[in-house]
């Protein structure tokens, strides 16, 4: 998976390429704690490169949430595409991520 950061005023956004799964874990966490450990309070996951999300995947992104949450920081996902879409439905977590289809969308509901 390839990791790209990217600041927009106060909203820091990273974009995700290639797949989300246990192989990645370990630069997943690195990533969201480093942001969090910059005291950046907005954080949009730009999933429109990512082509596969595993069981693993999902518990990184869960992980990722409540990170955020305790943190007080606030995690949005966008651009995700049909199949990773229809996973969240399917695992029923479509509800613990507020998500939205266009990353500009995700930007801007931080105003």
């Amino acid at each position: 998976m390839k990791v790209n950061i990217q600041d927009y005023g106060n909203v820091t956004v990273v974009e995700l390429q290639g797949e989300l799964d246990g192989d990645v874990a370990e630069l997943f966490k690195n990533t969201i704690t480093d942001i969090i450990a910059q005291h950046k309070t907005c954080i949009v996951l730009d999933m429109s490169g990512l082509g596969f999300i595993d069981s693993q995947g999902l518990e990184l992104l869960l992980w990722s949430n409540d990170y955020c949450n305790e943190n007080k920081r606030e995690l949005r996902l966008a651009g995700l595409d049909e199949n990773c879409m229809r996973i969240l439905e399917i695992t029923q977590l479509e509800s613990e991520f507020e998500h939205y289809s266009e990353l500009a969308e995700a930007v801007k509901s931080f105003a």
